[in-house]
């Protein structure tokens, strides 16, 4: 039994079902064989790409055939690139930019990647953590970058930070969403900055700006949202580390707006804490925190660029205290009693001795680790050494 469900035998396939099966998978492995020899034939046709589609649908987990679908687009993206190379095709070209408008050849090239783009919706409804299906798309929209004009590239970009919304709406922790969207904000605000760049390029008197959209502030807001929504969200809190120390840069914050950011984050995970104290998640932000506080933290990722150790022995103290508080209606959570070991050994690194802690104190947090999560005992034993508990 497993959960208090009794285990049942699986039905005996009937001789009819095993023949069904095996006819199965004889025409999977003949459409393969099919797909394998046209593109060793280098058949890049339309029937081939069908059968690719085919293959796809049947199992998306076939990263050579997206390898294969990716080779034939290419060639045709390059044919339709090759036709549009005339004498009489640049004249268009140059009239249709200047007007704004595609050439004949980036029309072709937008509606086969629209069309793809269409395929791997269902695909992706079904199958929401396949990476192939995920690269395949962003591969496609790269291509848009590098074929079509920004305006329009953007344009695909843009609905993708839609598309990407609504599957994290569906799975907010799902990783490959998540990264798959800064890939896409990546790209959006690239995109902005060549047709910032362009438009400077025709507008000689330079009254369009040199600085494309950055997202920080939106992306930011987001990672709330979706905190707010469910804290135990490993990806937004992930995101929201990542996003910070970008986001006082670029509001040029000065040592009073990058001190409130790190205490108003502090408060954050402290009350999302007291709320779920054993969610790994939450304990992993907290970690990130103190890691910011350390001397050894390169610039770029610290939230306060003017701490001095005073200011550190404050917020470990702070911490201590809060960890320490959560013991009292929580005592059976591993990551606390972690937690305050991380705290102590950050002590040292700052000169400030061992005062906040007794050797026994630790011990017992060791000890209470090695009940707690004994198949870890090597960690623990790790840290007595180097604790010299």
């Amino acid at each position: 039994m497993q959960h208090g469900v009794p285990r049942v035998s699986a039905a005996v396939p009937s001789e009819q079902s095993r023949q069904k099966e095996l006819k199965k998978i004889e025409q999977y492995q003949q459409l393969v064989e099919t797909v394998q020899s046209k593109f060793q034939a280098h058949e890049y046709t339309a029937e081939t790409l069908a059968l690719t589609s085919k293959l796809l649908n049947e199992n998306p987990e076939y990263y050579t055939i997206w390898n294969y679908r990716r080779r034939l687009l290419q060639d045709v993206f390059e044919k339709e690139l090759a036709k549009g190379a005339t004498g009489e095709e640049r004249d268009d070209v140059a009239d249709q930019r200047a007007r704004g408008l595609l050439s004949s050849a980036q029309h072709e090239i937008l509606l086969l990647i629209k069309e793809d783009l269409t395929f791997l919706l269902p695909l992706l409804k079904t199958f929401p953590k396949c990476y192939w299906i995920w690269n395949h798309r962003a591969w496609l929209l790269q291509q848009a970058s590098r074929h079509l004009p920004p305006a329009t590239a953007r344009q695909l970009w843009q609905g993708e930070l839609a598309l990407v919304g609504k599957m994290l709406g569906y799975d907010s922790r799902n990783f490959h969403g998540w990264g798959y969207r800064r890939t896409v904000v990546r790209a959006l605000e690239e995109t902005a900055q060549k047709e910032v760049e362009e438009q400077k390029c025709e507008n000689q008197a330079g009254e369009v700006g040199t600085k494309g959209h950055s997202m920080t502030e939106e992306e930011f807001a987001y990672t709330t949202k979706m905190i707010k929504t469910n804290l135990s969200n490993f990806s937004a809190w992930h995101n929201r580390s990542q996003l910070i120390p970008k986001l006082l840069d670029e509001r040029s914050a000065d040592g009073a707006t990058r001190r409130k950011m790190l205490d108003d984050e502090f408060e954050l995970i402290t009350q999302a804490l007291y709320t779920d104290p054993y969610d790994q998640s939450l304990w992993f932000y907290h970690q990130h925190l103190l890691t910011t506080l350390s001397l050894k933290v390169p610039s770029k990722f610290a939230y306060v660029l003017d701490l001095t150790n005073e200011d550190r022995m404050h917020y470990l103290d702070q911490e201590i205290d809060s960890v320490k508080d959560m013991l009292d209606a929580t005592d059976d959570c591993k990551w606390i009693y972690q937690a305050l070991l991380t705290l102590a050994i950050q002590y040292p690194e700052i000169d400030a001795g061992n005062k906040r802690f007794s050797t026994l104190e630790m011990r017992s947090w060791l000890d209470e680790l090695e009940k707690l999560d004994p198949l870890r005992k090597g960690r623990w034993d790790d840290w007595r050494k180097s604790l010299n508990l």
